[in-house]
């Protein structure tokens, strides 16, 4: 159900069910949980947490169950797209609820049959107040709400009028039915809460069957107690639900009564994690679509080059706590950046390429090079790379007029290639209108070969690059944050959220040259390019003829020393 290589600490929920097994009877001494997305979009890191925690918990415990839910009680936001992608996010993070797959939907005739009940207790009636009425009269959190003048239609008049809202004979919004609860609650939760409402719309699972939908929150907690749900894991923000769903629980006298507790949902620095803000950035064309490599959906990270185990690990770091709190979103890159220092191949690849030309090497001559695929894991081998007459540079690594501390190629200045030889820079051609330097002209020493020193002078400068001749064409996209600002939800000058959106998070090289090597690369397969990052092979536009390359992370931080730096300077 769970991979095996989380640690798994004694947070607070654990120590919670730990204590309620060890009261519980030998034949209740059970954890059952459920991972409960609505079908109304992708996940994102978020959800990442929740996953973990809830498959986690269910895997650590002997016996332990994790169902997947889906709560699809809106037809008109809900689509089986989502559905879809839901399932392969759970099991790409490496969870699987074997046959305990369950919806909503399911339990549409039961939920109605506990509403009916409510309404003959005399617990919930019809109202038919507008929206803008209910929400009138529900009060504010200083002041108690009024009472809908329909709250006192008799048992029979609320029969009749649901079994007709149910047949389909009112308009939307016409009729709710309604929890008969305490207008004057200080908890505004329990304010005669909606539980139906009239939704002329097709489900993507019952059709036309239907034109009343239950309410998130009456749907939500009756299955939990119809799943035999021990432990109803959910964030915060449900804090103030739990008196609500206790209180269906109990008027209904149902056997099953999960014991909610609370966590802090995950905030990331530069980052949005709310769906509606997400939905509102892809339809708004700002970001290419929820797979997106700038978005924090797990199809987005995903197809960024983010690995399962990279994303376990950072839930695993974060942790549960009781108090929302932001995370640096260094903290997710860091998990990449170790998963893939241990696991990417080095390879060599140039990004804005500088055309070397080394005049003392023979024009028809090609050399095979040997060269590490990992200096610190012998076991991945080795591969061979061309050396030719002609390479690519990158533009950064030559000066013309070197400022201090450059040790990079110069003119008259000795430099090493990587894994080949020693060269020296003897002239610079330039483009006569623009002054554009077009190409170098190096000699090497064949008396260097692999990068050796023959008389024991020493070189300041080690470049990487590729055969001319050889190099694979690429585009590279260089992805940075998508947000410049830390809180883009919370700024003081109140501006939307998307006035912060980072005009540099995303930029596209076209005329990249990656070494031969790469020919063969898979989808989704990763690289560290020396001395630039990790990359992956993009997933949905690379191919073998168009090789597309995505930075899923850099080498270090460069972000976050850029922020200190701002900060110790006051800038």
């Amino acid at each position: 159900m769970t991979p095996t290589n989380l640690t798994n600490p004694m947070d607070f929920i654990r120590t919670i069910i730990a204590k309620d097994l060890a009261k519980a009877g030998s034949s209740n001494r059970k954890v059952h949980t459920r991972f409960p997305p609505e079908p109304n979009g992708y996940l994102h890191i978020g959800h990442a947490k929740s996953i973990c925690l809830n498959f986690g918990i269910a895997a650590e415990n002997t016996g332990g169950l994790c169902n997947l839910r889906f709560d699809d009680t809106d037809p008109t936001k809900e689509y089986i797209k989502y559905v879809g992608s839901i399932k392969d996010d759970v099991r790409w993070l490496g969870f699987d609820w074997g046959d305990r797959l369950f919806y909503a939907s399911d339990y549409f005739e039961q939920l109605y049959c506990y509403a009916v009940e409510l309404v003959k207790n005399g617990k919930a009636y019809v109202c038919s107040l507008n929206e803008e009425d209910i929400r009138k009269y529900r009060g504010t959190v200083t002041e108690p709400g009024r009472e809908s003048p329909y709250r006192t239609r008799t048992i029979e008049e609320n029969l009749n009028l649901l079994q007709r809202m149910r047949a389909g004979e009112f308009e939307d919004g016409s009729h709710v039915l309604r929890a008969k609860i305490d207008m004057a609650s200080p908890n505004m939760k329990m304010r005669d809460p909606l539980i139906y409402r009239i939704r002329r719309v097709e489900h993507h699972r019952t059709g036309n069957k239907w034109s009343i939908y239950p309410m998130y929150d009456f749907a939500h907690c009756l299955s939990d107690s119809i799943e035999g749900i021990t432990h109803s894991l959910c964030t915060l923000e449900f804090e103030n639900n739990r008196e609500l769903y206790d209180w269906f629980i109990n008027e209904l006298k149902l056997d099953c009564h999960p014991k909610q507790i609370e966590f802090a949902r995950l905030e990331l620095t530069y980052t949005v994690l709310s769906k509606r803000n997400l939905l509102e950035l892809v339809e708004g064309g700002y970001v290419t679509g929820w797979d997106d490599p700038r978005m924090p959906t797990i199809s987005g990270l995903r197809r960024r080059g983010y690995t399962p185990k990279s994303i376990r690990n950072f839930c695993e770091r974060i942790g549960v706590a009781k108090k929302n709190s932001t995370v640096d979103i260094a903290l997710l890159e860091q998990s990449i950046r170790e998963e893939m220092n241990r696991l990417a191949p080095r390879v060599m690849a140039i990004l804005r390429p500088l055309r070397v030309i080394i005049d003392n090497y023979p024009e028809d001559q090609v050399e095979m090079l040997e060269a590490e695929n990992h200096p610190e894991n012998p076991g991945m081998g080795n591969r061979r790379i061309p050396f030719s007459r002609e390479i690519y540079i990158e533009q950064d690594d030559f000066s013309e007029n070197p400022p201090r501390k450059f040790f990079r190629l110069a003119p008259g200045r000795e430099v090493r290639l990587k894994h080949a030889y020693f060269i020296k820079c003897e002239s610079v051609v330039k483009d006569e209108q623009s002054g554009r330097i077009i190409e170098l002209h190096c000699t090497y020493d064949p008396q260097s070969r692999g990068g050796a020193s023959p008389d024991g002078r020493k070189v300041k400068g080690t470049l990487h690059w590729v055969s001319a001749a050889h190099a694979l064409k690429a585009e590279v996209y260089l992805y940075d944050h998508l947000f410049s600002s830390p809180n883009p939800l919370n700024e003081k000058d109140g501006s939307d959220f998307k006035s912060h959106l980072n005009k540099n998070s995303l930029e596209a090289l076209t005329s990249c040259r990656v070494e031969p090597s790469l020919k063969a690369a898979a989808p989704g397969s990763s690289y560290q390019f020396l001395r630039h990052g990790y990359f992956c092979v993009d997933s949905v536009n690379s191919s073998d003829d168009a090789l597309v390359f995505n930075r899923t992370v850099s080498l270090r931080d460069t972000w976050g020393k850029i922020e200190k730096g701002k900060n110790r300077h006051g800038t």
